[in-house]
C-alpha cells in the first residue's frame, strides 16, 4: 500500500512548485477570507491553500517537520485501524488540521478585502503533535545540530518559533495555524486512541528520571 506520507508530500511538492509560476492557480487556491465569506461555494480554498508555499524555504521547513513526524503516527493508527482505517484517521488529522486551524484566521480576516494566507502549517502541527503523544522523547536530528532533540521539546520550540514569526512577519504565510493545528492534533489523537495520553505522560515521566 502506497504510504500517505509519501503521497502528500509529492502532491505538496508539486502543486506548491506549479503555483509558483502559474498566479492564476495561486491566486484560485489561496486563503481569501473575505471572498469566502461572500462566496460560499469558495470554501474549498480550506483545503486547497493548505497545498500552497511561499517559497522553497516554507515548503522545505514545513515539509521536513511533517516528514520527522508523519511516518510514527501513520503507523500507530494502522497498527490499531488497519491500513485502510489507519489511512483515514491520518487524513483526517492533516486534512482537519489545516481546514479547523484556518477557520480562526477566517473569523479573523473576512471583512479584509487584501487578506490572504497559504501553507501547510496546521495539518503539519497536528501531525507533528499527534508523534509527540505517541514518542514524546523520540530525538529529531538535523545536519546542523551535533544531538538530537527530544519531540516534546522540538515541539515546543516550534511553537514559540511560530509565535515569533507571526507577531514580526508580513507574509502570506499562517504562522498562527501552529497552534490552532497542534490543538487539533492533540483532541483528535487522543479521542482515537485514548492511550496516547498515558503513552505520553509515562515517556516524560521517563526522561524526568533519567
Amino acid at each position: 500500500m502506497l504510504s500517505p506520507v509519501l503521497v502528500l508530500i509529492g502532491l505538496t511538492v508539486l502543486i506548491s512548485a506549479y503555483a509558483w509560476s502559474n498566479d492564476g492557480l495561486m491566486q484560485a487556491w489561496i486563503l481569501r477570507p473575505y471572498d469566502m465569506a461572500r462566496d460560499r461555494s469558495q470554501w474549498y480554498r480550506f483545503v486547497t491553500s493548505g497545498f500552497l508555499h511561499a517559497d522553497w524555504g516554507h515548503l522545505f521547513f514545513n515539509l521536513l517537520t511533517f516528514y520527522f513526524f508523519a511516518d510514527n503516527a501513520f503507523y500507530q493508527f494502522a497498527a490499531r485501524f488497519g491500513p485502510v482505517g489507519g489511512t483515514a484517521a491520518f487524513l483526517l488529522l492533516y486534512i482537519g488540521g489545516i481546514v479547523v486551524s484556518d477557520i480562526p484566521t477566517y473569523l479573523r480576516h473576512r471583512d479584509d478585502r487584501l487578506y490572504g494566507s497559504l501553507g501547510a502549517s496546521g495539518g503539519v502541527a497536528s501531525v507533528m503533535f499527534a508523534g509527540i503523544l505517541f514518542q514524546p522523547t523520540a530525538k529529531i536530528y538535523m545536519m546542523f545540530l551535533p544531538i538530537g532533540i527530544p519531540g516534546f521539546i522540538w515541539g515546543g520550540l516550534y511553537l514559540l518559533y511560530s509565535n515569533y514569526m507571526s507577531r514580526q512577519s508580513h507574509d502570506n504565510i499562517n504562522h498562527d495555524a501552529h497552534f490552532y493545528g497542534a490543538l487539533w492534533g492533540v483532541v483528535v489523537t487522543v479521542l482515537m486512541v485514548p492511550a496516547a495520553l498515558g503513552i505520553f505522560v509515562a515517556g516524560i515521566r521517563g526522561f524526568i528520571g533519567q
